[in-house]
């Protein structure tokens, strides 16, 4: 699985960028069937002190891809939502697969 970066209005992170990895080769252990996930870190003005620190991440896997986004007050929260999306998305996608 090959993992690709990119920051839109945010400085790059090596310690985000290794929090993300843990995290996505965690869901790769499980999910074998994961070829390439392309992480976007980004800033948003918004009206609310908990969100603005969004984390989207797109998966390469047979058929349709996956996406999750998440808006907190920190990247890490981000992170943690949207790889939990993306594990409930994968299990759904094992088990139509496992079924034919």
């Amino acid at each position: 699985m090959t993992i690709n970066f990119e920051y839109h209005d945010v400085e790059g992170s090596e310690r985000l960028e290794a929090y993300t990895t843990e995290k996505l080769e965690k869901l790769y252990n499980k999910f074998q069937m994961i070829v390439r996930a392309d992480v976007f870190f980004k800033t948003e003005n918004t009206s609310s002190d908990n969100t603005g620190m969004i984390c989207n991440i797109r998966l390469s896997v047979p058929g349709p891809r996956l996406f999750a986004e998440a808006s907190h007050d920190n990247f890490i929260s981000s992170i943690n939502e949207s790889v939990k999306d993306l594990d409930t998305q994968l299990t759904k996608k094992k088990d139509k697969m496992s079924t034919y």
